[in-house]
């Protein structure tokens, strides 16, 4: 059961992301929601890349036989730092839509659209 366990965390923080990216109306909570949408996919890839009793894959008299691949671990790297590079572009949109509209709710900047 607990082997299990990452991957019902993926699950709800799936389910907890697109629920804030389809109910919320603010521009920064749906930007949230894509954040924790991101980090689902992250500890996803983690947990598809373990190995139980791996050791890491830079080590080269190993006792054990088992390594770990060492691509999910680069992969979310890679991703972590494409996000916080996602995620500073779209607040500066979000700002930039606050100063031209006065709101951050998209309900309201799309009936100020004409």
């Amino acid at each position: 059961m607990l082997w299990n366990l990452p991957f019902i965390a993926v699950v709800l923080l799936t389910a907890i992301g697109i629920s804030i990216i389809l109910l919320k109306k603010n521009l920064v909570k749906i930007f949230m929601g894509l954040n924790v949408l991101t980090s689902a996919v992250n500890l996803f890839i983690i947990a598809v890349g373990y190995r139980e009793g791996g050791i890491a894959p830079i080590f080269t008299n190993a006792p054990s036989p088992v390594m770990v691949m060492p691509t999910p671990q680069a992969l979310c790297l890679t991703s972590i730092v494409i996000g916080v590079a996602t995620t500073a572009v779209l607040l500066a949109f979000a700002m930039l839509l606050y100063r031209m509209y006065g709101t951050n709710d998209v309900e309201a900047i799309r009936e100020l659209r004409g």
